[in-house]
Parts: C-alpha cells; sequence; structure tokens
C-alpha cells in the first residue's frame, strides 16, 4: 500500500452522491465515503447493502445516491449475496466474458443489526469461505432505521426502546458484543476497527487495506447517530475522539493473525467523558447510580488489558 496521502485521497471522486436523505450528524454516511476513498479511481465496485437506514435513505427506487453498482439486500443476507456476486465474477473472469476484469472489487455495508445480529450468520459464512470481499458494518449500536431498539451492539445501560430507563430499569443489561473480535477469530486475512477521527487516516488506510487484501476482509466503524445517542449534530467528531481516548472503541487491527493496537491514549480518560455527551446514558450520572459507571468502567478496562495481551502476544 502507497504512504498514506490526505490531498490525494480527499481529491478521489465521490462515490456517495449528495442528495441522500440521511441525517445531519450521522456518522455512516460519513463512515461510507472515508471507505469508499480506499477504491483507486480506476476501479469499479459492486456494493451490497443490507437493509438500514443507509439503504433506506440512499436508494429510493429509481432514485439512488451510488455511482458504483449497488444492490439492495434483506437484513440476513449481505454476506452471502455479496459472496455470491464475487464467485459469479470469478467464474465469468475465467471464461473471458468480463472486460476489465481485474478491475472489480466487492464492498458491502451493514448496521449493526443487520451485521451483529441478524445477519451474523451469512457473514460468519462468507469470511469462513474467505470470499475476496470488504464487509464494512457501520455500528450506530442499536436498531435506529426502526426505532432505535438495542441490538447486541447497544453498550451497557444505554436507554432504548426496548430498554427503556425507567424506576425498575437502568437501560441494557448486557454489554456489547465484541464483533471484531469475533471476526477476527475467522481466521481472515484482514479485521480491523476504527472510526471517524482527524484527519481520516486510520479510517481511509484500513479501508484501502481491507479492500486490496486478497481474500475476506472486515471493518467495523464506530457511526455515531444524533437520533439513538442523543447528542448535538455538531458533537460527532469529539465524541468519537472521546471513545477512542477512553479505550471503549479502541483502534486495532489484525492482518493474518497478527494483531496491532493502532493507537495507544497517553493518558487513558475515564468512561465518564465519553458517556455524558450523550442522552442515552443521563442516568448514569444521577446521584445513587456511580455503581453503575464503576461497572461500565470495570468492563472497558477488561476488554482493554485483553486488547494489550493481544497485541503484545503477536
Amino acid at each position: 500500500m502507497n504512504t498514506y496521502d490526505f490531498k490525494n485521497t480527499m481529491s478521489k471522486p465521490e462515490r456517495l452522491a449528495p442528495g441522500h436523505r440521511m441525517c445531519a450528524g450521522c456518522g455512516g454516511t460519513i463512515a461510507v465515503r472515508a471507505v469508499l476513498r480506499g477504491l483507486h479511481p480506476e476501479d469499479q465496485a459492486v456494493i451490497g447493502n443490507a437493509t438500514s437506514c443507509l439503504e433506506v435513505s440512499t436508494f429510493m427506487y429509481p432514485y439512488t445516491a451510488w455511482e458504483d453498482s449497488y444492490i439492495h439486500n434483506a437484513f440476513e443476507n449481505a454476506g452471502a449475496t455479496i459472496g455470491g456476486v464475487e464467485a459469479a465474477y470469478n467464474v465469468l473472469k475465467k471464461k473471458g466474458k468480463l472486460k476489465d476484469a481485474d478491475n472489480f472489487k466487492f464492498i458491502t455495508f451493514g448496521g449493526d443489526g443487520g451485521t451483529y445480529d441478524i445477519g451474523l450468520q451469512s457473514l460468519s459464512g462468507a469470511m469462513e469461505r474467505n470470499h475476496d470481499i470488504l464487509y464494512v458494518c457501520y455500528d450506530n449500536g442499536a436498531y435506529m432505521n426502526t426505532g432505535i431498539q438495542r441490538s447486541s451492539a447497544t453498550p451497557l445501560y444505554a436507554d432504548t426502546t426496548t430498554t427503556p430507563v425507567g424506576s425498575h430499569s437502568n437501560g441494557k443489561m448486557q454489554n456489547r458484543k465484541d464483533l471484531a473480535s469475533i471476526i477476527a477469530d475467522h481466521n481472515v486475512p484482514y479485521a480491523a476497527q476504527t472510526t471517524l477521527l482527524g484527519n481520516f487516516k486510520d479510517i481511509h488506510t484500513k479501508a484501502e487495506k481491507g479492500i486490496y487484501t486478497k481474500g475476506a476482509a472486515f471493518l467495523n466503524v464506530m457511526a455515531p447517530c444524533p437520533r439513538g445517542w442523543r447528542y448535538e449534530t455538531s458533537e460527532i467528531m469529539d465524541i468519537c475522539k472521546l471513545a477512542v481516548e477512553t479505550c471503549y472503541w479502541p483502534l486495532f487491527e489484525v492482518e493474518n493473525g497478527k494483531w496491532t493496537l493502532n493507537y495507544e491514549p497517553r493518558k487513558k480518560l475515564p468512561i465518564e467523558d465519553f458517556l455524558r455527551p450523550q442522552g442515552r446514558f443521563r442516568h448514569l450520572f444521577k446521584r445513587g447510580n456511580e455503581h453503575l459507571l464503576e461497572e461500565f468502567q470495570t468492563e472497558v478496562d477488561r476488554r482493554w488489558e485483553d486488547l494489550l495481551f493481544k497485541s503484545s502476544r503477536t
């Protein structure tokens, strides 16, 4: 891969056109645009997209915001669909029926509901079969498209419409699933975790790696949702930075089994710095709920230490 060149990367033509109907302050479309900048300009892409906010807001037949070939998949089959397209491409290429046969890349996007939960079996199969694809999960931590219901990506104690905070509930009672680690354990050539930071170097470079690594690749992108997380739209970049600085959302990649920690904060911030700007965690800062913050911090610390161990061991 070439040395990262921000000016060159940002000058690439947009592959997701403006005029879609995603919310202001949504991390999903920012993540998609950043990932697609990993494509080389001469290459074409086939894009899969599981049912999600992204799908319903960027593709309203007969209108589309996608500049590349696009397939809308059901919640449960995005991995299988893009794997099938890649397999069909290989057959056509072998038969000599494609022009510019080496210039096609296969990328699919899904929210956490269609990736962590409903589409996990399909995703796992595509990863295990090692299709030459990149699967991107834009993780906004709930089923935002259908009404902010909890998913297995929803953090501990988050207030959602199916885990409402009240006199008998403190929100979701389970910790979020660590999907990036689960996919890494499929022994795929490349798996990584990132979010929206600074000059976007981390997400741009990981997207390019994922697209051009031969075989199955997975990219998990934390993509905040202003409706579900309840933050001011202008705060999205600050929230992403706090997720990393508190080690709630570490930046790492796994290349052929080798774990690499991409960033370690000089001073690890307390988890409440990440939680406080989000309305879904407002109840944690009420008097008498200090123990809930302590439990959250304990889990973040445990996962961080586990990641440090994996990174040092390999």
